[in-house]
């Protein structure tokens, strides 16, 4: 397996055009360029995730438009008002977080218990206004990529996914 640097802007498109968790960025590339599966390679079986319709997302827009995210100097900030924006706009596609895993660790639950269980160093926080928690101990790009595919997954359209990625 080779690696491969990526723009921001191609990275966040890719995430974007998740179908179903545990879906791997050759996997994504193959489908996008219509590519057949490489012989040794299993497709995954998992349901594909329809997009939920998009309730609001002038909160998160308006988040966007002000200073509040700029002003923030931490990601992690920057990540937990984003996370709390997207439950204010759509509560009901908010669910859909629980389903966005990593390999080994969970990265939404409403027990911080769950969380803690699935790595020895997830640090969970709630996101604010909400009951849900998410990891913490994550690069800036992980951060990025689970906002990417849980806005793919509340039906964010990919142009506004990818500001508030970079906004991250």
């Amino acid at each position: 397996m080779k690696t491969i640097e990526l723009d921001d802007d191609l990275y966040f498109f890719i995430a974007s055009q998740t179908r179903h968790i545990g879906e791997s960025a050759s996997d994504i590339l193959r489908r996008l360029l219509e590519q057949p599966v490489k012989a040794g390679t299993t497709v995954p079986t998992a349901p594909v995730v329809q997009p939920q319709p998009l309730a609001d997302a002038m909160g998160l827009e308006a988040l966007l438009d002000s200073d509040e995210l700029q002003k923030e100097e931490k990601s992690i900030n920057r990540f937990m008002l984003v996370l709390s924006t997207l439950y204010r706009d759509n509560p009901d596609s908010f669910t859909q977080a629980t389903e966005i895993k990593g390999r080994k660790r969970v990265y939404f639950s409403q027990d911080p218990e769950a969380l803690r269980a699935s790595g020895s160093t997830t640090k969970p926080k709630q996101v604010p206004d909400t009951p849900f928690w998410v990891i913490t101990n994550t690069n800036t790009s992980r951060k990025q990529n689970m906002v990417a595919q849980l806005m793919a997954s509340m039906g964010y359209d990919e142009a506004l996914t990818a500001r508030v990625c970079g906004a991250v």
